[in-house]
């Protein structure tokens, strides 16, 4: 029975020819090597699951997966199982903006308060003057992953409401459009911006201005059913040298709050589309436009010492959900996404017609930086000593030198706080936009326990004179500094003990009051 596809829709599943079972092969090179070396990183990092899958001259060219769904299940990673692309839904979220501006019902440069009136930044000034396109390029002055535990780690209460009510109570580090610092909080701005002048929740605008015309029918977002979504990667910590999977996801899954900033999750064979409708100008999805302005740097960035030491790079730009910059002389258009236990990679090279697509559902960033070197050098540097060994033993060197210039402070002699040297800190705290936390006692000493964020909770120690909270939940792998208020009155605060811990844990953004008594 034919069935009739709408143009972009034909024009996706004409371009996705490739085997969709795990260990299908293609002929050709591309597939001997992609193989070869994703072997030798799954061997190298003990990753428990991935799938990756190379476009060449604007067709799939090589298609891998190997290792399972979950540890130890036996259940294979396949081309059609669904790993969380976290921030690789950004440039999902800027193509549904840039979809609405090609029908006419927003402007990039429209004032955010026109779609959303309760928008405010700390700044009135900032409030007023903050355009569409601005959420969408780490320009806001916020400091690096400001409010990011309004997001993570899930679950929590906060919504979308929140985020936009406490933006207003987050400082900025810098003056508005005058540097970079990557930021969620506005994605999830975005996607109701977007939900706003579209007329319909965002995760609808996601599914008919992105999945549907382009054939991603296995992309989830919103809400959805797990038995009716297929096969699922589950994430996976490194607990004493294992892959610990984490629980299965049973009946409807909940909408997440962050979705429009990391929430959305789609299969190798889903990506393979998505990357092959950019790789196509002549795409009738979005206009040139609009792909011009999704690929134009519009916030300068940093061009790191890895980047001009390992790729020859000479510039380094943020588009609309899309990192810019050249690889040996290569345009590059890239994106990664990090999300508890899930590492994700989109690479292009457009004037090649070639992309790369990493899922992997693990913690795995070095193997991550590691595939798309090898992969992509591939095609702007080939050279066979440019492997996975050569550029893992580059980034051991590099963790050694920064361990070494920034050693993670001692903690092993920590030992519980007792209530009187604590008496001073009990009570119950609030931060303006974090909410309510209690130090109190509990049975085992003096807890600390947020009210919105329930695996925030965790115990108090003492490190010599320094005070330290230890986390119940052993997921959480940044553990922090409490900070006393000054004598005489002023806030309590927290900062990371590790300065290499993920920057969503913005413990430095928190100004807690004392409110009451504990009860």
């Amino acid at each position: 029975m034919l069935r009739f596809l709408p143009p972009a829709a034909a024009l996706a599943a004409a371009f996705f020819a490739a085997p969709a079972v795990a260990g299908a092969t293609l002929p050709g090179p591309a597939q001997a090597f992609v193989e070869r070396t994703v072997d030798e990183a799954v061997a190298r990092y003990d990753l428990p699951g991935i799938a990756v899958g190379v476009i060449e001259d604007g067709k799939v060219a090589a298609v891998v997966a190997r290792g399972e769904l979950a540890a130890g299940s036996g259940e294979p990673v396949t081309p059609e199982a669904l790993f969380k692309i976290a921030s690789n839904s950004k440039a999902m979220t800027a193509a549904v903006l840039a979809r609405l501006v090609d029908q006419g019902r927003l402007r990039w440069d429209d004032p955010v308060v026109k779609h959303l009136p309760q928008f405010r930044m700390h700044d009135p000034w900032v409030t007023a003057n903050m355009q569409v396109r601005d959420l969408l390029v780490h320009n806001s002055g916020l400091g690096l992953g400001a409010g990011d535990l309004m997001l993570w780690p899930e679950p929590n209460d906060f919504t979308r409401a929140d985020i936009i009510a406490g933006l207003a109570h987050l400082e900025p580090v810098t003056s508005f459009r005058s540097g970079y610092a990557y930021d969620n909080l506005l994605y999830v701005v975005a996607g109701e911006v977007a939900a706003a002048a579209g007329g319909k929740p965002y995760a609808q605008l996601v599914r008919e201005e992105v999945f549907a015309p382009l054939g991603m029918d296995g992309c989830r977002v919103g809400s959805w059913n797990a038995g009716e979504a297929g096969p699922i990667a589950r994430p996976h910590r490194r607990v004493d040298g294992r892959n610990l999977p984490a629980p299965p996801e049973r009946g409807v899954v909940p909408d997440i709050t962050s979705m429009a900033a990391g929430g959305i999750r789609c299969s190798l064979e889903d990506m393979l589309r998505w990357v092959g409708a950019w790789l196509d100008p002549a795409q009738p999805w979005l206009s040139a436009e609009q792909r011009q302005q999704a690929w134009t740097g519009h916030m300068p960035m940093p061009v790191g010492r890895r980047m001009r030491e390992w790729d020859n790079s000479h510039f380094h730009a943020y588009g609309y959900g899309w990192r810019l910059s050249d690889m040996d002389g290569h345009w590059k258009v890239a994106h990664t996404g990090t999300l508890s236990g899930m590492y994700s990679s989109v690479i292009l090279l457009p004037d090649l017609r070639t992309g790369i697509v990493i899922l992997i559902n693990g913690e795995a960033e070095d193997a991550r930086t590691v595939l798309g070197q090898v992969l992509a050098k591939r095609y702007t540097r080939p050279d066979p000593a440019l492997d996975v060994a050569h550029y893992a033993a580059l980034l051991e060197r590099e963790h050694a030198l920064r361990r070494q210039a920034e050693p993670a402070p001692d903690t092993r002699a920590r030992r519980p706080a007792t209530r009187r040297e604590a008496a001073a800190l009990l009570g119950i705290w609030r931060d303006p936009w974090f909410g309510e936390v209690a130090l109190c006692p509990r049975a085992d000493g003096i807890g600390f326990a947020s009210v919105r964020s329930p695996r925030m909770r965790g115990r108090l120690m003492r490190v010599g004179e320094r005070w330290l909270l230890d986390w119940d939940d052993d997921g959480i792998d940044a553990e922090a500094w409490l900070h006393p208020p000054e004598a005489g009155g002023g806030t309590l605060r927290l900062s990371k003990v590790d300065p290499e811990a993920d920057f969503s844990y913005d413990y430095q953004d928190l100004r807690f009051v004392r409110e009451r008594d504990c009860p």
